[in-house]
């Protein structure tokens, strides 16, 4: 698939987009499991956190794996493999994490609870490395950011639901303070994830995605053309650190809530799972918004869908929450925060840049509005960061890979790889929530979407000087 091609490729996208269901499944139920292991094994926040380190750290050792493993045979690794290969034997290494909930929770090991959640993310860091630039490449580059996008609104439809369905696997119907209890009964969805993973990954070798797809190639200068690595192009250095933070913040603000949610409005574990789940819709709204350009280049249908899609993500919310039998009232209101997403969508017009630039500002906003409030205000804006989170993976993908040519591969490789990212920014803010309080520690975040910003700005006059600029490319693609 190469950048000359005009329309996506439905038939191969939509088999690919299941994996980032799975990714989301799993990184959002993770926000359940950290209060109720911190209960069960009576650990600090900065401790609880260690859920997020073990996870988050997986796609780094992954990545460093699949960088050792392609020096060793002299040849990339997934263009030897072939892309669907890579996939399957991502998803093969992740169901057998699943099995290791099994034991862990009949010895009640928290260490071995952490291994199983390590070694799941380690097959998702291939996923990953796979499926991120094969996304943008079924399809012409110029939605290549919107069908990032796209595949992410499916990947928080797995973050929506992640919560509520472990939730009730742990708690069940009715709320339960017996947290060793809990922990057993931790086992069985996992080990039907692992069953899920190994039938996707059957379903994926008999899809018709590409082995070896055509490398995405830019038009750009014949100085930078000639650089033997991807680390050598400023946008993908720049880009790798953004991804660290951006990864960060957007699992550290999740992370955190629960504790937040339980000390400063007195709520219990088991009636969290809602907002956790309204904090990783948020990002889904975000997404099918982002990804309007993805389904069509005529501009009147666009700006419809542009009001459609956010709350039609909304919906999808309140009907898995009503299907669980929650009280929706508290939610409704949420409404009209959305209407802030939507004008800085349509403020962003398409731009990668622009709307890393747009969304970090507004992030920062989001922040400390919840700092300096109290109450379901405070819980509210942060749940908000989730809406302002949500293109920025797409956003800094597309731009840190942009203009690397036969590098693609390799540079996608290194931004997986800060995805830990999500562990240690989430363990930095809970250990500083020990020190100066749960509400406070958020101020790591707004230092977080302080760089996001800087890289928004810096990233456009260094693409620029390789002759690479969005605005043409979205002009020329209407």
């Amino acid at each position: 698939m190469n950048s000359k091609q005009i329309k996506t490729n439905w038939a191969q996208f939509i088999p690919l987009v299941t994996v980032f269901f799975f990714w989301g499944f799993v990184a959002a139920s993770n926000d359940i499991l950290i209060p109720v292991f911190k209960k069960a094994f009576d650990l600090s926040q900065g401790q609880s956190q260690l859920v997020s380190v073990a996870f988050y750290i997986a796609y780094t050792v992954g990545s460093i794996i699949y960088m050792l493993i392609s020096l060793a045979i002299g040849k990339d690794l997934v263009n030897k493999i072939g892309y669907k290969n890579g996939l399957a034997l991502g998803l093969i290494i992740s169901a057998l994490g699943t099995l290791l909930f099994y034991p862990a929770a009949n010895m009640h090991s928290f260490p071995l609870m952490l291994s199983g959640l390590f070694i799941v993310a380690l097959g998702f860091s291939l996923q990953q490395t796979v499926a991120n630039p094969l996304a943008i490449a079924l399809g012409p580059i110029t939605t290549g950011a919107q069908r990032l996008t796209l595949a992410g609104g499916i990947n928080n439809f797995g973050t929506t639901i992640g919560p509520l369905i472990v939730s009730f696997a742990i708690f069940g119907a009715t709320a339960s303070s017996d947290t060793e209890m809990s922990i057993e009964s931790v086992k069985i969805p996992y080990l039907v994830l692992g069953v899920a993973f190994l039938l996707v990954a059957i379903l994926l070798k008999m899809s018709s995605l590409p082995e070896h797809p055509e490398t995405i190639e830019e038009t750009v200068s014949e100085g930078s053309s000639l650089k033997s690595s991807a680390l050598q192009y400023p946008q993908l250095i720049l880009g790798m650190i953004a991804i660290f933070i951006y990864v960060g913040v957007e699992v550290s603000t999740a992370s955190n809530l629960p504790a937040y949610m339980e000390k400063n409005l007195g709520l219990l574990t088991q009636n969290i799972a809602p907002y956790i789940s309204l904090y990783w819709a948020s990002l889904m709204i975000g997404r099918w918004t982002g990804a309007v350009e993805a389904f069509t280049d005529k501009m009147d249908l666009q700006k419809i869908l542009r009001f459609v899609a956010p709350y039609l993500a909304f919906g999808v919310f309140l009907v898995v929450n009503a299907i669980a039998k929650h009280d929706l009232t508290p939610f409704y209101v949420y409404a009209l925060i959305i209407l802030v997403l939507i004008a800085a969508d349509i403020a962003s017009k398409g731009n990668p840049a622009r709307m890393l630039l747009i969304f970090s500002v507004l992030g920062i906003i989001a922040l400390l509005v919840g700092m300096t409030t109290n109450g379901m205000i405070s819980v509210y804006a942060f749940i908000s960061v989730g809406l302002f989170c949500s293109t920025l993976w797409p956003c800094i993908f597309t731009l840190a890979v942009s203009g690397l040519g036969k590098h693609t591969s390799q540079g996608s490789s290194f931004l997986i790889m800060m995805i830990m990212g999500g562990g240690i920014v989430s363990w930095l803010q809970g250990t500083v929530a020990d020190s100066i309080g749960i509400q406070n520690s958020y101020i790591v975040g707004v230092v977080c979407f302080a760089y996001l910003a800087f890289y928004g700005w810096k990233v456009v006059s260094i693409l620029k000087s390789q002759g690479i600029d969005f605005d043409k490319k979205i002009s020329g693609g209407h």
